[in-house]
This record gives C-alpha cells, structure tokens and sequence, in this order.
C-alpha cells in the first residue's frame, strides 16, 4: 500500500496564495478615488467587457483578475442585492454587508481543496450623503477585507500604484482632480511614467449630487477628453455617455443635436412625398396650371341646406 503524497496544511495555502497573486498580478488595475462629491473609479481597460459596474442604487463593483470568476460574482451580488431590498427595504442594501458576502464566498472556495481559489480582487464602493459616510472595501482572493480611506489600488503593478496615490491625493478635491490623479496613478511604474489615452480608460463614479436615487454614472471617452485635455483624445469621443449600464438609469445626451437642413437633398429621413389632389387624385406636379378663365364650379360644392328636410 502506497503512502498519500503529504502536504503540510502551511505550505498548501502559500502555494494557493502564489497561485491566486500570479493571475491578478498579470491583469491592469483598477483605481478607486474618492472625491468630495463621491468615489471615482479608474481602471485601464480597453476591451468592451466591463470591470466597473452597477450593484444597488447607492453601491459600485469593480474587479481584477479572471473575468469570468468576478462576473459571476458579480451577478451574485447584484441577485442578493434585489432580493434584500425586494424583501426588507432598499436602505437596508449597504456597501458593507455585500462586501462580507463576498468576503464570506472568497474564503470559503480560498479554504476549501476541492477547487482552485478563485484569482480575482474585488472593491465595493458605497457613496453616502456626505463625504464622511462614504465607503470603500478591498476584498482579496482569500477574502481577507479591508476598509479603504480616500484611495486603493489593486492589480497589475498595485504597490507602485498605492504610493502614487499616497504621494498626491489630496482630501475634499474636485471629480477632475480625482480622475487625473486616478490616471496618472495607472500610468505610472517602476519604468516611468506613461500616458494611457481616453479610449483605453473605463471609467465610472458615483456622484451623491445627483437628483435621482441611483448615484452610479459610466464616462465615456468624450467626457474624458474634456477633462483630461486634448492629450486625450480618441476615436470615440463622439460618444454620449452612458449611463444606463448593467443596471444604470439614463440620462440627457451631452451630444449636441443639430436640426436637420430641409434644403439638404440626401435628407430622406425628413422628406415628405407630396400631398394628392382631392379631385383628381394626381401629385401637384402632374397637375395642369389653372387658367384666369377657369370656372370656379370646377370643384365639387356640397348641396344646399334644405331648413323644410327634416333629416338634414
């Protein structure tokens, strides 16, 4: 009988931390900043599948790290957000007790040795109605979670990252001085500082000064360049924003409209096919020009009103 192959329980976990820290270490990362009028969130991502979204009205998910272990977490979350304000109330859904689901769930699948832990890092955002009740959770891959104050980073080059933000961010600063200090943050390494432009950046906050309950809004690469500059510039600036993500209510177009030129030959959305004559049934321009001789009993005249007809 051969003897099972014996790990001890302390090098088992080592190694299933090293596992976990290589796959969020190989991802970009994500940057959360607060601000005085809520918490901003900034992550290099230039493909169209999403790491900043929606949860509840109030709270914000992003993610590094495999997509398809935090979008499953993500759809989690937001399923125990809406059954928790469907069942109680919708105050009763907090930043906090999402975050110690996700905590709960991370540590159980890190402990356990029937499954890989799951290679991903997670921030919860919750804005208040004040600066002072703002908040931000870390929770790593073994569901380990922290409070964050002001700013975190995780993923990809986060130490690096972290002492950047430290370095430069200032309490009570504008939605402006956030983003361009969450950039700049990304942007900068061990080998120096480098640009990241507008269309490689997904961005979203969530803004307490807005008048409707959700407070979630998605920025696209337009707003971007108007806030970063003209160094910002990209393809897709032209885009609205977006704020009607994953669960993201809608607003007004900063694209102007401009109304369409009826002179304007290839407009054939606003032309309109001519009006037929009654009598005739033919276009105006298959119509023959009326004479000054013409009788004006050419078109029909209705009867006159008989008073005697009883049924008239």
């Amino acid at each position: 009988m051969t003897m099972p192959f014996y790990v001890s329980p302390e090098q088992l976990m080592k190694d299933r931390a090293d596992f976990a820290r290589k796959g969020i270490g190989r991802g970009r990362g994500v940057v959360a900043v607060q601000y005085g009028d809520g918490i901003v969130l900034v992550s290099e991502n230039p493909r169209s599948l999403h790491k900043i979204s929606e949860i509840y009205d109030r709270v914000a998910f992003a993610a590094v790290g495999r997509y398809n272990e935090f979008e499953n977490l993500r759809i989690a979350g937001v399923r125990l957000a809406d059954m928790r304000g469907y069942a109680y109330d919708r105050r009763d859904v907090t930043g906090r007790g999402l975050a110690n689901a996700y905590a709960q769930t991370l540590g159980t699948i890190f402990s356990s040795g029937g499954e890989k832990p799951y290679e991903v890092e997670i921030f919860v955002a919750e804005v208040g109605d004040v600066a002072g009740a703002d908040e931000l959770y870390r929770i790593t891959y073994d569901g380990q979670m922290v409070d964050e104050h002001g700013f975190a980073a995780m993923g990809g080059d986060a130490e690096s990252v972290s002492t950047y933000l430290r370095e430069h961010w200032t309490e009570a600063g504008s939605l402006t001085d956030a983003l361009r200090l969450a950039v700049a943050a990304l942007g900068h390494g061990p080998d120096g500082d480098r640009h990241i432009p507008a269309h490689d950046l997904e961005v979203a906050a969530l803004d307490r000064t807005r008048t409707q309950p959700r407070k979630f809004r998605r920025l696209t690469a337009r707003t971007l360049r108007d806030v970063l500059g003209p160094d910002a510039e990209s393809p897709s600036d032209a885009v609205p924003d977006d704020d009607s993500s994953a669960a993201g209510g809608g607003e007004a177009s900063h694209q102007p409209q401009v109304p369409d030129d009826p002179a304007d030959p290839t407009d054939t959305a606003s032309s309109v096919p001519p009006l037929e004559d009654p009598v005739t049934g033919e276009p105006p321009e298959r119509r023959e020009p009326t004479r000054p001789d013409d009788s004006p009993d050419d078109s029909p005249v209705a009867p006159p009103l008989d008073r005697g007809d009883p049924t008239s």
